[in-house]
């Protein structure tokens, strides 16, 4: 089989090279020359795929950015991002580009599957007229499903191939044409009616996250007023065998998903005239809680009588989930920025991040940090040397239980 793939990020270039170890030949499409480039000559962009296994699938993998070469696939992946507007609104244009670009050499018979996270509708009200653009009929002359992402960066418990695969098709035959497919690389197929439930499905997973993401980092703030420590009250509660999932507090939410995703399912229920406050609050609890950490860390400074202004403060871990480099939607990113705002000096340690060049910075250790902030624990953080070393930490991911310290402080 002769498979395309449009979008060579975090999710087109884990499908690409589990085509290719499987024997089929890709052609991956990225609108990014330097991305093309670099692919071709055995360098990978993500953490997720090595150079090496890359340069071993470099035989039946050929990256381009040309769509004229999917005119011969059987199969066409699109995996291309779907941000938000600065209105917290879907932005589709990469969606609309990639669908009107493959209009033009769409071929009879052959099988489209959008990967993208979405609202529910996308797939057939917008991305297959798109498509129909090029005189093919959906459903009729070529297939169209859909089948979310699941990808989780940094995992390796629950890769591509163990975490089951949902496909909704636009028709029975197109879902048995997807199912087809995916069988190729993933142990487990879920089908599902619709390209609506199936896109429903991944907004699901992630606002159910969002949700009870929510709840507990609202728990840490009240249990910051009442003087109780939330993480033993996570813990004690865990220990109920039914009816409790643990959920952990933190800074707030990151990645290509949490932060974005609950927004696309507010959006289009406002086109049914229908609300979902419970949802949109989830969102509006996570955003806040770099400003609540913020407010923290200064609180934390003022008790040493020292003012935020002025302060070095040094943030520990940038990116946006411990173990990876990824630091899409970090809202350590956004602590650092209200730190600057209120006149911190301000320094951060990450041996995922080398540096941010937005902020002019590079990852060191902090040496003579006024407060050491951790927003993010990678595998491996020495966290009873920074207790040790530094005159105040402010530990926001609980790595610090276990530690009675003057200098310690935790949300």
């Amino acid at each position: 089989m002769k498979i395309g793939v449009v979008g060579l990020g975090y999710v087109g270039l884990p499908l690409v090279v589990a085509f290719a170890e499987a024997g089929h030949e890709v052609v991956g499409v990225d609108v990014n020359a330097r991305v093309v480039a670099s692919l071709g000559e055995g360098r990978s962009h993500i953490e997720d795929v090595s150079d090496e296994t890359l340069q071993g699938i470099l035989e039946r993998f050929h990256p381009t950015p040309r769509y004229a070469d999917l005119a011969k696939v059987d199969a066409v992946i699109v995996a291309v991002p779907t941000p938000l507007t600065a209105n917290r609104e879907p932005d589709l244009q990469p969606l609309i580009d990639t669908g009107t670009a493959l209009a033009n050499v769409l071929q009879e018979g052959q099988l489209v599957v959008l990967e993208s996270t979405t609202y529910p509708g996308t797939t057939r009200e917008r991305f297959g007229p798109l498509l129909e653009e090029s005189g093919l009929a959906a459903g009729r002359d070529f297939n169209l499903a859909f089948s979310p992402e699941r990808i989780d960066p940094g995992r390796t418990d629950f890769t591509l191939k163990t975490t089951p695969k949902v496909v909704g098709g636009l028709t029975d035959e197109c879902r048995r044409r997807a199912v087809e497919l995916y069988d190729e690389v993933c142990d487990e197929v879920v089908e599902v009616s619709t390209p609506e439930a199936a896109e429903l499905t991944k907004l699901l997973e992630n606002i159910f996250r969002s949700v009870n993401i929510a709840l507990v980092n609202e728990l840490a703030i009240v249990c910051d007023r009442m003087g109780i420590d939330v993480w033993e009250v996570v813990e004690a509660a865990a220990t109920k065998p039914y009816g409790f999932m643990s959920f952990k507090p933190g800074p707030g939410m990151g990645g290509h998903c949490l932060p974005v995703d609950p927004f696309y399912l507010t959006w289009r229920a406002r086109e049914f005239d229908t609300q979902t406050e419970f949802v949109e609050l989830a969102g509006e609890v996570n955003q806040a809680m770099p400003y609540f950490c913020v407010e923290r860390i200064a609180r934390a400074l003022n008790d040493q009588a020292k003012p935020v202004k002025g302060s070095r403060v040094a943030i520990v871990g940038v990116s946006y989930k411990p173990g990876v480099g990824d630091l899409r939607e970090s809202p350590a990113l956004k602590i650092v920025r209200l730190l600057r705002a209120r006149g911190a000096d301000v320094s951060y340690h990450d041996d995922f991040v080398p540096e941010l060049p937005d902020f002019d910075l590079r990852s060191e250790w902090p040496e003579e940090a006024d407060c050491v902030v951790i927003v993010t624990a990678h595998p491996g953080l020495d966290v009873e040397r920074l207790v040790r070393e530094a005159p105040l930490v402010v530990d926001f991911r609980g790595v610090t239980r276990g530690i009675e310290a003057p200098n310690l402080v935790r949300l």
